[in-house]
């Protein structure tokens, strides 16, 4: 089944894109939240016409994104986390934190476009990917310390 997605989704794709899904999954879940629409031959037509006219607004979009990307990579963070006597944190560190903190430095990224890939279990730096566009992508450093 063929659909048009109306919002970016995270693991299939990004608003305005035509993808193949399973019948089951679009006609109950992605139609009816509004997250797509059929991909009939006139929807097809819209979204070409939409696409056409976005081309320019969309190109000064991407080119934000790149100078914000640039931005956040020069950029190191300072998680604060409470660490046991072993060195390991108690809890752990959120995309929400991470979010936050880059507020604090003038970057207003949604949690949901960072993802922390590998585990942070103690004191120490690592890395969170940010995804800022469908073309645009970067990693933010930052560094876990004790409180």
């Amino acid at each position: 089944m063929e659909i048009i997605l109306k919002t970016d989704i995270k693991g299939l794709g990004y608003k305005n894109d035509l993808v193949s899904v399973k019948p089951g999954y679009g006609r109950n879940y992605l139609i009816p939240q509004g997250f797509a629409v059929l991909a009939t031959g006139s929807n097809k037509k819209i979204l070409a016409e939409n696409i056409k006219q976005a081309a320019h607004k969309a190109e000064k979009i991407k080119t934000e994104a790149e100078n914000i990307a640039a931005r956040i990579a020069e950029t190191t963070l300072e998680i604060k986390a409470k660490i046991g006597d072993t060195g390991k944190i108690f809890g752990k560190v959120t995309t929400l934190q991470i979010s936050d903190a880059l507020a604090t430095k003038g970057f207003e990224i949604d949690r949901k476009k960072i993802a922390i890939t590998v585990p942070v279990e103690g004191a120490g730096e690592f890395t969170a990917d940010i995804d800022l566009h469908r073309e645009v992508k970067t990693q933010v450093k930052f560094v876990v310390v004790g409180e």
